[in-house]
């Protein structure tokens, strides 16, 4: 794609196949990040405190220079940094694999499952899939200027949804409001509790359509001015609405018509007069219509469907992007694909889109046992879909049939889970972690730091790192590998 870094993040769910089990979730997320750390040694943890909430040990960098931690007791899988949709569509998955393998290797996989989903239907809790897009510090960060975005993510769940069974409780949120903050109006939002299936999981929990933070106020673009690079050249625009997707296909979409579009709009290009009525009450009402007809009111008082909305910002793309690279031509043709067969029969879609295959794996257990969507089944087959196991989880059934288009290769993967991309900054990152590794023994790599008030031996961040008896090393740039730079930084270093 045209010079742009993508990065994902993902939280994981674990299911625990016991009525009375010994041990929390979280207690089974620590022994999976200490065997990857500490056992298996992809990694060297922190031995700082990187916030009130992530003490030493809580999580490191790898040697593929993305990062494993835990958040709010939820195994995370920050992936590097990538310039290629199949780089960050092959370091998506080198996680994935990365926390099965670590499951299966301390012989928990028949106690516990890794759940790549973003919902707890016991609960109601959600948990993320963060994406991420590097734009330029010009990008016009507006309510004006950002308007298309939002038309765009609203209606973009119609291929990138991973669908659910039923729907949240109403979210009790606080909603600002030029200099207020008020409390969400019941007036025009109602519940309904027993939804038989919708296409996007995180759609319920959007409570705003711009916000800071991240927990209990989730906004469709969160505003938050982190750019975690040279903050004079860069902006990181950080989303949250999105559902995390097993299907490759779906992944490299998401991504790749979001880049699309944030090009379309820094270059002045996007389609105007689409400005959406009440985008978050939009949002939900797309992923809850059963009929799938996506009609949707504009400020202008015109009600167009998200499919015919989708096709405007495809037809943008096409005018001014088209030629620009392979994988932008690879993008506009499937995201014309999609768009046209979204139009007919949804089994058409199966393979591509997750709630696709998600609702035709459901609606034919239905059918063969006579129940309905009421039954408590669906719930636990909606999880299966999800399950990391390539031996139990459903979507990995569609792929052993020969019924999902790969973006990626298994190959691609396995390189994916030990090494960095080699053409941005996460290549210099990878060096210093494997150099750490190499230099300390395996029974210090993760100790914390010593109490006599001394700097800890080493502390990395995204953009900067440092080693102790040595300046800090930053990294600004995003796109430079550092690799060079990295290694005659380190070849001076006693650790």
């Amino acid at each position: 794609m045209l010079h742009r870094i993508f990065g994902l993040e993902t939280e994981y769910g674990l299911l625990i196949h016991e009525d009375r089990p010994d041990h929390s979730p979280t207690w089974f997320a620590h022994k999976i990040r200490d065997h990857l750390f500490r056992v298996q040694r992809r990694g060297v943890l922190d031995l700082h405190h990187r916030g009130h909430d992530e003490p030493p040990g809580n999580g490191g960098f790898l040697t593929n220079a993305g990062r494993i931690y835990l958040d709010m007791g939820h195994l995370e899988y920050a992936s590097p940094e990538c310039r290629s949709l199949m780089d960050v569509v092959a370091s998506d998955r080198a996680g994935d694999r990365l926390l099965q393998q670590a499951l299966e290797e301390l012989g928990f996989s028949e106690q516990v499952s890794l759940i790549k989903n973003n919902i707890d239907h016991e609960t109601d809790a959600t948990f993320g899939s963060h994406e991420n897009y590097l734009v330029s510090r010009r990008f016009p960060f507006s309510r004006r200027g950002l308007a298309p975005l939002v038309t765009f993510l609203v209606t973009r769940q119609i291929f990138t949804g991973s669908g659910r069974v039923g729907s949240a409780a109403p979210q009790d949120a606080w909603i600002q409001t030029d200099r207020l903050i008020l409390p969400p109006s019941p007036l025009g939002r109602h519940h309904v509790s027993e939804l038989p299936f919708q296409i996007s999981q995180r759609a319920d929990y959007i409570v705003n359509d711009f916000f800071e933070w991240v927990q209990h106020n989730r906004a469709i673009v969160n505003t938050r001015d982190e750019p975690l690079a040279d903050p004079n050249q860069y902006r990181r625009i950080h989303l949250l609405l999105g559902d995390s997707n097993m299907a490759e296909y779906a992944t490299a979409l998401k991504l790749g018509t979001t880049g699309l579009v944030l090009q379309l709009i820094e270059e002045g290009q996007a389609p105007q007069g689409l400005e959406i009525d009440e985008p978050v009450e939009a949002l939900q009402e797309i992923s809850q219509d059963q009929e799938r007809r996506w009609l949707i009111r504009l400020q202008s008082q015109k009600a167009m469907s998200a499919v015919e909305i989708q096709e405007r910002f495809l037809d943008c793309a096409v005018q001014h992007c088209k030629g620009q690279d392979e994988e932008t031509d690879w993008v506009l043709a499937h995201w014309a694909a999609v768009l046209h067969d979204l139009r007919g029969d949804y089994q058409k879609l199966v393979g591509r889109v997750d709630w696709a295959s998600k609702l035709w794996l459901l609606e034919c257990f239905r059918d063969a046992e006579h129940v309905d969507w009421t039954d408590p089944t669906m719930k636990s087959l909606d999880l299966e879909y999800h399950n990391l196991n390539h031996a139990k989880g459903l979507y990995h059934g569609l792929l052993e049939e020969g019924r999902v288009p790969r973006v990626t290769t298994d190959r691609l993967i396995q390189l994916a889970m030990e090494t960095a991309p080699k053409n941005t900054r996460a290549y210099g990152r990878s060096e210093l972690v494997r150099h750490l590794l190499h230099e300390r023994s395996a029974s210090a790599v993760d100790q914390p730091p010593t109490p006599d008030g001394l700097f800890p031996p080493y502390v990395i961040n995204w953009s900067i790192f440092q080693v102790r008896g040595h300046a800090p090393f930053p990294m600004p740039d995003p796109f430079k590998t550092y690799l060079d730079d990295v290694r005659t930084h380190l070849d001076s270093v006693i650790v």
